[in-house]
């Protein structure tokens, strides 16, 4: 099948599909004599996988390794389970943050007056205040796999 064929069967963009393969997650098809890409079925499972893994919020290492793993289907699933649990630490910490985040937001827009002007608008005054502060915070949850979910990069 060709990448327009992939995709629509799929559901992932053509730019993603090219970006997998690039970066080697998805392996690179044989072209046809016209020089189209040509996909197998296999690369569709494997573009699924992919998917399913991004869906679950996992980074591209992590995608990386599982497929790693599962070209030894006779190996102990130790390894995989010990990912997933790694993973699952990160979610929670994200839940965590998320949680702080939802609390400052509505401490922010609680501090929102009625009436007034934007000079005096609680919320600006707020962010002003808090950005200050931003400065000296740094992220404190580790990578749960080393290279993936960077601060800022989540």
């Amino acid at each position: 099948m060709k990448i327009g064929e992939i995709s629509k069967r799929s559901c992932v963009p053509v730019e993603t599909i090219r970006y997998y393969e690039k970066i080697g997650l998805l392996p690179k098809p044989d072209r046809e004599t016209s020089g189209y890409r040509a996909y197998r079925n296999a690369h569709l499972d494997r573009l699924l996988f992919i998917k399913r893994c991004r869906n679950l919020d996992m980074a591209q290492d992590e995608i990386r390794e599982l497929i790693r793993l599962s070209e030894n289907p006779e190996a102990d699933c130790h390894a995989v389970d010990a990912l997933l649990a790694l993973h699952l630490e990160h979610v929670r910490d994200r839940l965590k943050e998320l949680s702080s985040l939802e609390k400052n937001l509505q401490q922010l827009q609680r501090a929102c007056s009625d009436a007034g002007t934007v000079q005096e608008c609680g919320i600006l005054d707020g962010l002003s205040s808090e950005l200050e502060g931003l400065h000296s915070k740094i992220s404190d949850h580790e990578n749960h796999v080393p290279g993936t979910h960077k601060p800022g990069k989540s």
